[in-house]
């Protein structure tokens, strides 16, 4: 699963602000049964290989995050694992990442996931997932808009 999309600011300029950014402010809202983030629960500042932070939602549920990947200014990457609330029923483990390509306007923003699933039951329902998880990617990328404005 994949989501793109332009920004007018120099790649390295996004790469930098994304990285640290606190992700309650890029996702804000619900989109199906993707939650909002209420907080992140790290140690400042993120951005080094191995670090892990808990993501907290509104309503139930948390996973944790290591970062894996780091590519100035290119991507960066991470696992989410140890998943509780609805969404644990379906997943297991993500594997995500960003990456910051040149683009005409400015950049390009591809945030990607890699879904595996809880058990072959929910295998089932990874497309259903998949359809909400390109949602919650459209909004947040939009709300990322709005924070990279100079």
């Amino acid at each position: 699963m994949a989501q793109s999309r332009e920004f007018p600011v120099p790649v390295e300029n996004a790469f930098d602000r994304v990285l640290p950014m606190p992700l309650n402010q890029i996702f804000a809202g619900w989109y199906g049964p993707f939650p909002p983030i209420r907080r992140t629960e790290q140690v400042d500042p993120w951005g080094t290989v191995g670090q892990q932070r808990r993501i907290v939602f509104v309503g139930p549920g948390d996973v944790r995050e290591t970062l894996v990947a780091v590519t100035r200014p290119h991507s960066f990457g991470y696992e989410l694992t140890d998943p509780s609330g609805p969404l644990a029923l379906l997943i297991a483990t993500v594997n995500g990442r960003w990456d910051f390509d040149p683009a005409p306007l400015g950049v390009r923003v591809t945030w990607s996931w890699q879904v595996h699933a809880r058990n072959r039951a929910a295998r089932a329902f990874l497309p259903l997932v998949a359809f909400f998880w390109r949602g919650y990617a459209r909004a947040g990328l939009a709300r990322l808009e709005l924070l990279l404005r100079p």
